[in-house]
């Protein structure tokens, strides 16, 4: 019962800030009356859905909005099945309304299903990032595509640190030692650092970027950012991080690379062979951003020659990774799902900023600026 307070306390609280921060004028979605169908796509929990209450962000938990929903006459369908001509998600992309879908198991909106979904209003993603959307077909097709901006930049941002640790340590081939029942201290601690002391780069100082600067400024390293945007001066002292215009004079400098940038057009590929050349010989790179920034061979044959020391993200290309993805079998990679940013934590912001859109969507009000991706045929910033 406390668990269930504590959950319906953080939705409420966060909706009221949401709520603070919106505007109060009235946006054009064109939103048709009546009832909405409305389609969410997330993955299936199984057994562990029933292990925590709070488990909103799977196909068991529907991110807790069923019973809201139905009570106001609309039609929600949940599922994770989300693949090719004959999956449950095509079925209902003629006569869908509204689609919610999430980073961690991402159904791709293409431009072909965006043509074929004529009543196609409102995009929503549960979290952060909404590559996994034709962007520029959404915009042509007059759509809004939003998502739960600030729902999860504490949870990745923690695991990015957790990442470049656990790289800097070598920490997980003690622990595989120790699984196999082995003992061989020479075999780790051969490759073994502290952090402090070690020149960290951020390519990317968003929401995230700066909360893992501020995060690193007590292991007492040398800290880079390269953006197209600078950090606040005022905040750029308090880190005492150094701001670099020119990212390929940034890269050789640096003992821990981190990728925090957005996929956009212009980043997608960005990190190829001649990029990560312009590494240091033995970088250690964490990319919690986006598979598809990194060219996955080059990130393969970099690692199978040392000249990346250590590879450790959560997102990869596809996603859901296939089994034979070749990250899975690369030398000194710290490998995990799509996991950083859906704590249970995440689940009930990224939630709760759901259902404050949806509200405000069949209310036909604006949404927290913010949160816009696609609005009125217009791209975000970050995404032209």
């Amino acid at each position: 019962m406390a668990m269930k307070q504590a959950a319906t306390a953080a939705i409420r609280a966060f909706s009221s800030s949401v709520a603070s921060q919106s505007s109060p004028l009235v946006r054009h979605l064109h939103a048709s009356a009546g009832s909405k169908k409305i389609v969410g796509v997330f993955y299936k929990a199984n057994e562990y859905a029933a292990m925590n209450p709070n488990f909103v962000g799977c196909v068991e938990g529907s991110l807790g909005i069923r019973e809201w929903l139905e009570s106001q006459g609309h039609q929600y369908i949940v599922t994770d099945d989300k693949e090719g001509l004959n999956c449950e998600l095509e079925k209902h992309i003629p006569d869908l309304h509204v689609l919610i879908t999430t980073p961690f198991h991402p159904a791709y909106v293409t431009a072909e299903r965006i043509k074929k979904a004529k009543n196609l209003e409102l995009l929503l993603t549960a979290g952060i990032g909404s590559d996994h959307v034709d962007l520029n077909a959404a915009a042509a097709a007059g759509l809004t595509v939003a998502e739960v901006t600030g729902s999860n930049v504490v949870s990745v941002a923690e695991d990015e640190l957790m990442r470049i640790l656990i790289l800097v340590r070598n920490f997980l081939p003690g622990h595989h030692q120790v699984i196999k029942g082995e003992w061989n201290v020479a075999g780790i601690a051969h490759r073994a650092y502290d952090l402090e002391g070690k020149t960290i780069g951020t390519v990317g100082a968003g929401r995230i970027g700066k909360l893992l600067l501020q995060r690193l400024k007590p292991f007492n390293c040398n800290l880079l950012y390269h953006d197209r945007l600078k950090i606040d001066p005022e905040l750029e002292k308090q880190i005492g991080a150094k701001f670099e215009e020119d990212m390929d004079a940034m890269l050789p400098k640096c003992d821990v690379l981190v990728i925090n940038t957005p996929l956009t057009d212009k980043t997608r590929g960005l990190f190829n062979k001649e990029r990560i050349a312009k590494c240091k010989k033995g970088v250690l790179i964490v990319n919690n951003a986006r598979g598809a920034i990194m060219d996955t061979e080059a990130v393969v044959d970099a690692c199978n020659s040392g000249h990346i020391g250590g590879y450790s993200g959560d997102v990869w290309n596809p996603q859901p990774a296939p089994k034979d993805h070749p990250w899975r079998y690369m030398p000194n990679q710290a490998m995990t799902p799509h996991i950083s940013g859906t704590t249970i934590d995440a689940q009930l912001r990224y939630a709760a900023g759901v259902k404050d859109m949806l509200d405000r969507y069949f209310k036909g009000q604006d949404f927290p600026a913010q949160n816009y991706i696609v609005k009125e045929g217009e791209l975000a910033p970050q995404y032209r």
